[in-house]
C-alpha cells in the first residue's frame, strides 16, 4: 500500500500548498518523506510533476525526503531520477542524514539540496561530547558543500542554542511546535 498512499500524500501536500496560496500564503514549502518503493517507480517523477501542475504548485514549494539507504540502492537510477526533479525545481534532502552507510564521496554525486541530522544525534547534544561532535561536523560539513543543514528532534532551548551557534539552518521538533492541523 505504500506506493498509492504516498502518492496520495504528494497529491494531498500539493492541494494543501495550493490552498494556503489562495489564502496568500504562496511562499510556503512542504517536505514529504518519500519511500524506497515510490522512488525506485519509472513514472515517480511524472506523477510528482503532475501533482504540481494540477494544483498549480511551484515546484520549489515541494521538498522530497529521501534517506541514505535510498541513495545506495541503484546509484545510476537514483542520481538520474534526482537530476530529473533538480531540473524541474524540486528540493531534495537527505533525511536522518549519518545514520546510513553511505560514502562521504557520493554527497558529490547526488544532486541535493540539505542534509537533515538525525534526531538520534541531536537528542544528546548537549550531553554527549561525541553527538555535539557529530552534529558540529555535519553542519560544518553542509555548509562547506552549500547544502541547507536542518536539525530534527529539537526539544530543548540547550540543544536550539548549541545549533544557532554552528549556524544550523532550520531546526523542526517539539520545542518549535507539535503537529498542528493545516488551518
Amino acid at each position: 500500500l505504500i506506493i498509492p498512499l504516498g502518492d496520495w500524500v504528494i497529491r494531498e501536500a500539493c492541494k494543501q500548498l495550493n490552498a494556503w496560496a489562495s489564502q496568500g500564503l504562496g511562499h510556503l514549502t512542504i517536505a514529504v518523506n518519500v519511500s524506497v518503493q515510490q522512488f525506485a517507480r519509472e513514472e515517480f517523477v511524472e506523477s510528482v510533476l503532475g501533482a504540481l501542475w494540477h494544483y498549480k504548485v511551484k515546484p520549489q514549494q515541494l521538498e522530497l525526503e529521501i534517506t541514505e539507504s535510498l541513495l545506495m540502492r541503484n546509484v545510476d537510477d537514483t542520481t538520474a531520477c534526482m537530476k530529473r526533479f533538480r531540473a524541474a525545481g524540486v528540493a531534495l534532502s537527505i533525511d536522518d542524514f549519518g545514520t546510513g552507510y553511505s560514502s562521504l564521496g557520493y554527497l558529490r554525486q547526488f544532486s541535493v539540496d540539505a542534509l537533515k541530522i538525525d534526531r538520534s544525534f541531536v537528542k544528546d547534544l548537549h550531553t554527549k561530547e561525541d553527538d555535539a561532535a557529530i552534529c558540529a561536523a555535519i553542519i560544518a560539513m553542509a555548509r562547506e558543500l552549500k547544502l541547507k543543514v536542518i536539525a530534527e528532534g529539537v526539544e530543548t532551548a540547550e540543544q536550539l542554542e548549541f545549533l544557532r551557534r554552528h549556524r544550523c539552518d532550520q531546526v523542526q521538533g517539539f520545542l518549535i511546535s507539535r503537529p498542528v492541523p493545516a488551518a
